[in-house]
């Protein structure tokens, strides 16, 4: 089953967020956009690059109205330990959530439930709307790292395609490009 257009399933969880533990919740995601951003394990090593990569970023979610939410299976605590000790999860000014219980992992569908790396997620990625609809779903093996540049843009479209009802983004659609209004007439045109 697809979780694309399902609401996010009811959850609370603690979060290491600037400095301190929070309360994070599925009434977290109302009323704004999010990004959802699992990742297999604190400590490790294409982890800290997305990371980093999602904190050089960030303003420009921000400015989108976007907040960011890194999940991993660790707990908040360890979330901590990593940020006081690693200067690229230092950057990091988003909430990273603790999933040692895996609810969100499961709930997600990206929990790796056998083999070596069971317990962990995989790379999961996922854009909510203010409704806490999920929009966007890209799941990748643990050995492929994720590019915000890319993320910016699907969130971009999403945005997009929310504000515009009829219009659609086609490939490679970047903020200004020409959009589609799908229609009769335009059936075999393109």
């Amino acid at each position: 089953m697809s979780l694309i257009n399902t609401e996010i399933v009811p959850f609370k969880a603690t979060a290491y967020h600037n400095g301190k533990f929070v309360p994070v919740s599925n009434e977290s995601f109302k009323g704004k956009w999010s990004v959802v951003v699992f990742y297999p394990a604190d400590f490790t090593f294409v982890c800290p690059t997305e990371l980093g990569d999602l904190a050089d970023h960030y303003a420009e979610f921000q400015k989108l109205g976007v907040e960011i939410y890194g999940v991993s299976t660790d707990t908040h605590f360890t979330h901590k330990a990593w940020h006081d000790t690693s200067d690229t999860i230092a950057k990091v000014k988003y909430p990273l959530i603790g999933d040692p219980s895996q609810q969100l992992a499961r709930a997600f569908q990206v929990l790796i439930e056998e083999g070596e790396d069971a317990g962990l997620a995989y790379r999961g990625t996922f854009v909510i709307d203010p409704e806490g609809k999920i929009k966007t779903v890209e799941v990748h093996d643990n050995g492929i790292g994720r590019d915000a540049n890319e993320l910016l843009r699907r969130v971009k479209a999403a945005q997009y395609v929310a504000a515009h009802p009829g219009e659609v983004c086609p490939a490679k659609w970047t903020e200004g490009a020409e959009t589609l209004k799908p229609s009769f007439d335009l059936v075999g045109k393109i």
